[in-house]
């Protein structure tokens, strides 16, 4: 069994690789131990990735060649965080330098004049780039705001709501827009019908209560979608945080036709853990896709420069939403610039890769600890049943992989060095836990 353990001291982090062997337990070690039970199984993995905003666009287009190629393959390529999936925005978000619309004519009801130069500047360049790493990349869709036409406030910030009549002009653009990507060979395989609808920005933003997004997605985008082509993307639902997804979900899917039509739900990390929340949706709809799209360290909320805390955010959320039925995991921007955006309206966070002003990267302790994941649990993985000794300090999960291979992370959020005890199968193995560490432990078919 392979152990890979990243801890963080003043100066960055340090990995170490080390090994230890599973032998037949002859005794009956009762503490410290991490159960893993490969006969229970639960959902699979459908992988890991990071959005593609405006934001990340401009910052990778101002890096130079040589960097562009590292920050490719330092989060696309195999040694790197190996991401498989992609978020973007429809229209213009709060990482974007600017407001924009596609198409904010209200006299073009054909979409005659609909113009995808504003993406094509940014996301495109960089989706092109990484496409030629992973090809196989698929991309989640979701709008910030309707064009401000087509809303009661008149605007693209400041909540508002999306005026009835403009529902099926609304739904074909939203369809207009995946085609294109499509088009592009961009690969789109999820869409949510509105990025945080229970929200009022300074910034793109557009409220739905649960009757009005039941109601557009049962009646106008999925038909849209269908009629362009479409049909086959996963219809995901809130895309908010997780104090409200169960509430949103069975306000939607307990509608016999919604619930044929919704194949996801779709959340953030920015109200607290919640993950009761998750076990409640996959309890009671089982055949929806759980998909973490959102979270980052926002400035305004978290401090920057706690590096430790901010990574150990990073790996609870994978570690907790594994085990409460989590099927995918989407952070927020891949890359911003030093300053932490550009947002056009100061909104700025941390991104995992972040370019200095000389233009080299820098990469946070966040980055190590998404990749003790992202690398090693697979596309196709199934997540097995698991148990911790102690889940205040410490935490744990356990996949197999398509390869019949078994991977596991285990975080330790205390300040003590120890060891603890992996069984499986009849089988166990001692582990060295050190006090603020993050350990991947790597099992072959054969070892177990």
């Amino acid at each position: 069994m392979k152990i890979i353990t990243t801890t963080y001291e003043e100066g960055g982090a340090r990995t170490a690789v080390t090994e230890a062997a599973l032998l037949p337990e002859a005794g009956q070690q009762e503490t410290r131990v991490l159960n893993i039970h490969p006969g229970i199984v639960f959902q699979r993995v459908l992988g890991f990735g990071g959005a593609v905003t405006d934001a990340a666009g401009s910052v990778y287009a101002r890096l130079g060649e040589a960097e562009r190629r590292e920050f490719i393959g330092a989060c696309y390529g195999p040694e790197g965080l190996a991401y498989t999936l992609g978020r973007t925005h429809i229209d213009s978000c709060d990482f974007s330098e600017g407001m924009y619309a596609a198409d904010d004519d209200p006299a073009d009801e054909a979409l005659a004049r609909f113009d995808m130069s504003r993406p094509g500047k940014y996301v495109f360049p960089l989706l092109d780039d990484i496409s030629a790493v992973q090809p196989a990349l698929r991309l989640m869709l979701a709008p910030w705001s309707p064009p401000a036409y087509m809303k009661d406030n008149a605007s693209r910030v400041g909540g508002g709501r999306l005026l009835p009549e403009y529902r099926r002009r609304w739904a074909r653009y939203i369809a207009r827009y995946a085609s294109e990507l499509a088009a592009r060979g961009c690969h789109p395989f999820a869409l949510t019908s509105q990025n945080e609808p229970d929200a009022v920005q300074t910034w793109d933003s557009c409220l739905y209560s649960p009757e009005e997004e039941r109601i557009f997605l049962r009646d106008y985008l999925a038909p849209e979608l269908e009629r362009a082509g479409l049909g086959e993307l996963v219809l995901a639902v809130w895309d908010h945080n997780k104090e409200r997804l169960y509430e949103r979900v069975d306000a939607i899917c307990s509608d016999p036709a919604a619930d044929r039509l919704v194949g996801a739900a779709a959340y953030h990390w920015y109200s607290g853990d919640h993950f009761g929340a998750l076990r409640l949706v996959r309890a009671k709809y089982p055949d929806k896709l759980l998909i973490f799209t959102e979270g980052c360290i926002e400035y305004s909320l978290f401090d920057g420069a706690a590096q430790l805390a901010n990574a150990r955010r990073y790996a609870r959320e994978i570690l907790h939403g594994l085990n409460a039925g989590m099927n995918a995991f989407l952070d927020w921007n891949i890359l911003l610039d030093s300053e932490g955006g550009p947002n056009h309206v100061g909104n700025f966070c941390e991104a995992p890769v972040m370019a200095n002003a000389d233009g080299t990267l820098r990469y946070n302790l966040s980055w190590h600890y998404i990749r003790h994941f992202s690398r090693h649990i697979r596309p196709g993985a199934a997540v097995l049943g698991s148990s911790c000794f102690d889940e205040a300090g410490h935490a744990f999960c356990a996949v197999r992989n398509p390869d019949g291979s078994t991977a596991a992370v285990l975080l330790n959020t205390g300040d003590g060095d120890g060891s603890c005890f992996l069984r499986i199968n009849g089988r166990i193995a001692e582990i060295a836990c050190p006090a603020g560490s993050i350990s991947t432990l790597l099992i072959g078919e054969g070892e177990a």
